[in-house]
């Protein structure tokens, strides 16, 4: 239950900015961060001062506003959604929560003790064993021995890495560490939990596992919990209330089903057309393989804009080589209208040889019996060499979906369920 009357956080017109190519100094950010980590367990209520590196009025080509003129309060007991594409400025926003990075204008009021688990690795010494970090993260916390000590081995087990338990953090797999980063922040009782989307890293079991335990500690533990996910069915079912970010700012806030409405709606990236993917917003990669268009074809290549349920459908990609590398690989990733992955196709898993590729050309990714239901769905592009990101352009185009034959049996799938539906077949003996 949320207690309205008890602030947990307050912000108030909050903005960071970024002198673009020019260096920071490293070392007094590093006296800092040492002093804070020294300071924080003392305090049960933290103040961000303004901080004025960039003057609040500055313009120009060098200057770059992740966030401005932000203002929200959170209670206690509360789960406040953060959504908004890829450059929204949502990690921006949690880094200045979690004092990982100062504002440069605005104040933050965070009454309580804060664990955050933003990145893969993050607060963990990695030359420290899974049990070490476990007693460091605690005292950063402020708690004693004997505290930590009650809830190790409810982290443990929580976390599925006890085999591992004294190894260096430095071996883990990204999956190892994202659990226990996230039974560490649940388990050691902050008042205050904020996660960014590094949970899409695990497992679907551990991801559900997690989620049930974000429920707990707010449902029944009356901790706040702020969450960032690209996942708008988690953000509908978990959260008690979201905030749309764009180009850095809060654009839409309210329930989340209704702001989750709203982005879908006005997600124009998803709905323009993007046949001309130059013009488009690279999120990562190195550009030097990158796609500059796309169309759709059916199995005799001629060019749709809509295709059915159950047909052979042609996905081509145009891409240009500005610098070559080894072992190109395409991926794409196909999501439904609450930008759930559906299903992804990748060329490293499905085709036979290195791909030879030209100066410039197309790349065709054939999907027979296309197995969506009808709707849309946006689909992102990804191109590598190897394990290097070289392009990624997010819901880079739409593909609409109509009812269709099912796999040439001469019906239409009027009668399925929501997901996939897959080629089979019934026999009676």
């Amino acid at each position: 239950m949320v207690n309205n009357n008890e602030v947990t956080i307050k912000v108030n017109k909050l903005g960071k900015a970024y002198r673009i190519n020019l260096k920071e100094n490293r070392h007094q950010n590093f006296v800092n961060a040492v002093a804070d980590i020294l300071i924080r367990p003392l305090k049960n209520y933290q103040r961000i001062s303004s901080f004025k590196n960039v003057s609040a009025d500055s313009t120009g080509e060098n200057i770059f506003w992740a966030n401005r003129h932000i203002s929200f309060e959170v209670y206690e007991g509360e789960v406040l959604g953060i959504i908004g594409k890829n450059g929204a400025g949502k990690t921006t926003l949690l880094k200045m929560l979690s004092r990982i990075t100062d504002p440069t204008e605005g104040s933050i009021e965070i009454f309580g003790r804060v664990a955050s688990l933003l990145e893969v690795g993050t607060g963990f010494n990695i030359e420290l064993t899974g049990r070490e970090n476990i007693f460091l993260n605690g005292t950063i916390l402020g708690l004693s021995k004997k505290e930590i000590e009650e809830r190790f081995d409810s982290i443990v087990e929580f976390s599925g890495i006890k085999k591992f338990l004294d190894t260096a953090v430095k071996k883990y797999s990204s999956g190892m560490k994202v659990r226990l980063a996230f039974a560490v922040a649940a388990h050691l009782e902050p008042d205050i939990l904020i996660i960014d989307e590094v949970l899409a890293v695990g497992d679907a079991e551990f991801q559900k596992k997690c989620l049930g335990k974000m429920r707990d500690v707010t449902a029944n533990e009356g901790r706040t919990v702020l969450f960032i996910s690209h996942d708008m069915a988690a953000i509908k079912n978990l959260c008690t209330r979201a905030i749309l970010l764009q180009e850095g700012s809060i654009v839409y806030e309210g329930l989340p089903g209704d702001v989750v409405d709203y982005y879908l709606n006005n997600n124009i990236a998803i709905r323009q057309n993007g046949a001309d993917l130059l013009t488009r917003k690279r999120t990562r990669g190195d550009g030097r393989f990158i796609a500059t268009g796309y169309s759709i074809l059916d199995d005799k290549k001629r060019t749709i804009k809509i295709t059915e349920s159950g047909k052979n459908t042609i996905i081509a990609i145009n891409y240009e080589v500005r610098e070559a590398g080894p072992e190109p690989v395409v991926l794409l990733i196909i999501k439904n209208n609450l930008e759930q992955t559906v299903f992804t196709c990748l060329s490293r898993n499905s085709y036979h040889d290195v791909m030879k590729l030209k100066k410039a050309g197309t790349i065709y990714c054939e999907i027979p019996g296309l197995p969506l239901q009808p709707g849309e769905y946006s689909v992102d592009i990804i191109l590598k060499y190897g394990y290097d990101f070289t392009d990624a352009v997010e819901s880079a185009f739409t593909l609409t979906v109509e009812k269709g034959d099912f796999f040439g049996t001469g019906k239409i799938n009027d009668d399925m369920v929501n997901g996939l539906f897959v080629y089979h077949r019934w026999r009676i003996e």
